[in-house]
């Protein structure tokens, strides 16, 4: 499954042969078959995997943020410090980003991957909302603002930027615009 994924962010689903994943784990085609049903099935068990490992680190994050500060808009930056530091070593924890992969090239997987992919962002989307709901509670924004949005736009940030560190070949892309998306979030809500 790493062999898979990381050939399938590196060059894409399509581009990632049965063929070569069999002869780079060292295993038969029937031994691939006996685990997966199809290459899609491989792509969902993929997925499963990597949105598990996302959401728990997401989690962990966000617990570690409220430990350190009761406040929501100040355990919210310091989450976004930490995330944009998770973001720096990006390429170490990561070759790319599954959920990009999955967005940009979605006519290569079946309708259950797809959904999922969806049913990850608006989690993702609820997760935030919730979190920008208090801190709307407690420090009126400047400017009229939809918590939806709001966090709809972090994750733009994010997977945008994984997407142009990738082009420019400039790993410190997505920590910067982390950074930036907080410095945002600092002046929307007079921190």
């Amino acid at each position: 499954m790493d062999l898979a994924y990381a050939s399938i962010v590196e060059k894409g689903f399509a581009a990632t042969s049965i063929e070569e994943l069999v002869e780079a784990a060292g295993i038969t085609k029937s031994g691939f078959f006996y685990h997966f049903r199809d290459k899609n099935d491989l792509a969902r068990q993929l997925f499963e995997r990597f949105l598990d490992e996302d959401e728990g680190i997401m989690v962990t994050l966000e617990n570690r943020a409220r430990e350190l500060s009761d406040d929501p808009l100040q355990s919210f930056l310091i989450f976004l410090n930490v995330y944009a530091q998770m973001m720096d070593d990006m390429e170490a924890l990561h070759p790319g980003c599954m959920v990009a992969t999955v967005t940009y090239q979605e006519r290569m997987f079946d309708a259950d991957v797809r959904q999922m992919n969806v049913d990850y962002l608006r989690r993702m989307r609820e997760r935030l909302a919730r979190w920008l709901s208090e801190i709307v509670d407690k420090y009126p924004p400047r400017i009229p603002v939809d918590v939806e949005e709001l966090a709809d736009h972090l994750n733009v940030v994010v997977e945008g930027a994984i997407i142009q560190s990738k082009a420019l070949r400039d790993e410190s892309l997505m920590g910067k615009q982390t950074r930036l998306f907080r410095n945002h979030i600092k002046l929307l809500f007079g921190a």
